[in-house]
């Protein structure tokens, strides 16, 4: 499969996932009509095919990358803020869906400027809000996995102050990275694949809870098992689960996002890996064809591998 497949794959994914996921997002598992195509409505009342803050900021990264030519966490930074008060990098021109941890981190940066604005102290600071834009660096520095991970972790230390929310970071960019060279699902998910990524970052120990779920616990869950709450793990685990279960695409993206709950979030990590993984010509036409602003999030996947 070409690079460039893959690489249109994994930010589509993200996009699609937010998308597909945005209408039922906060609400119940099984107490919603099953999502399979876009639909209006939802807490933001969203349009067919709009997105949420998960595709913006992910978008406003890769932006970030391609016009520094690498990691400058205040730039970052200046272009979420420009997302949350403009609309840039937004789907029809407004912010929706910002995080509370990801605001009181923007708050900060306008007060203090900032390079790390995320709160160390919280105790209820591990979302999922570093995750669910972590694609761009996994492709923008693909050529070295480790720098990527390194790179990955000032990502989130942008706006999510936890380790907890950085290490998930990490490990799905090592996941991307390995999509992206092919590797076959099996041995992404492997023990032994997650304690080589875990070992990249010298003299650093992962987060327990990280580390536990390198381990595949998750493969062997039921659907009642899984929640697809916005605490980081719960986040990341629902999207491994559901890219473990499923063989295409497209029945691994219905299964994640009609989870309901962070139905957004869990549908772009998923979509991350998964789009990463089969490539962009094994995502349904629908679903490419109904979003909006494709064409941006194709370019902008293509200047990251300069491809």
């Amino acid at each position: 499969m070409k690079i460039k497949n893959r690489y249109k794959g994994s930010m589509l994914g993200l996009a699609i996932g937010d998308a597909l996921g945005a209408p039922v997002e906060f609400t119940q598992k099984d107490s919603f009509e099953k999502i399979e195509h876009y639909r209006r409505g939802g807490k933001f009342n969203v349009e067919i095919g709009e997105y949420t803050d998960d595709t913006s900021m992910a978008l406003c990264l890769a932006q970030s990358l391609i016009d520094k030519n690498g990691t400058d966490q205040k730039d970052q930074l200046s272009k979420y803020l420009k997302w949350f008060e403009d609309g840039y990098m937004s789907a029809n021109g407004r912010s929706i869906g910002c995080g509370k941890v990801t605001l009181r981190a923007l708050y900060r940066y306008m007060s203090k400027y900032c390079n790390e604005c995320g709160n160390s102290r919280l105790t209820r600071g591990a979302g999922n809000g570093s995750l669910m834009r972590i694609a761009p660096v996994a492709l923008f520095y693909a050529h070295d996995v480790k720098l990527a991970m390194k790179m990955a972790k000032k990502s989130s230390l942008t706006t999510h102050g936890l380790a907890i929310c950085a290490d998930a970071s990490m490990y799905l960019t090592g996941l991307i990275i390995g999509a992206i060279k092919g590797k076959s699902k099996d041995e992404l998910l492997s023990f032994e694949y997650a304690k080589n990524l875990f070992e990249h970052i010298e003299n650093y120990t992962f987060h327990e809870e990280v580390t536990v779920l390198g381990q595949g616990e998750y493969k062997d869950k039921s659907r009642s098992e899984i929640e697809a709450r916005g605490y980081v793990i719960k986040t990341l685990e629902s999207a491994l689960w559901a890219f473990y279960n499923t063989s295409t695409f497209d029945e691994g993206l219905i299964l994640v996002v009609n989870l309901g709950d962070d139905a957004d979030t869990v549908g772009a990590v998923y979509g991350q890996l998964a789009g990463a993984y089969y490539g962009v010509d094994n995502i349904a036409l629908e679903y490419k064809e109904g979003l909006m602003r494709r064409e941006l999030i194709e370019e902008l996947a293509l200047k990251l591998g300069k491809l």
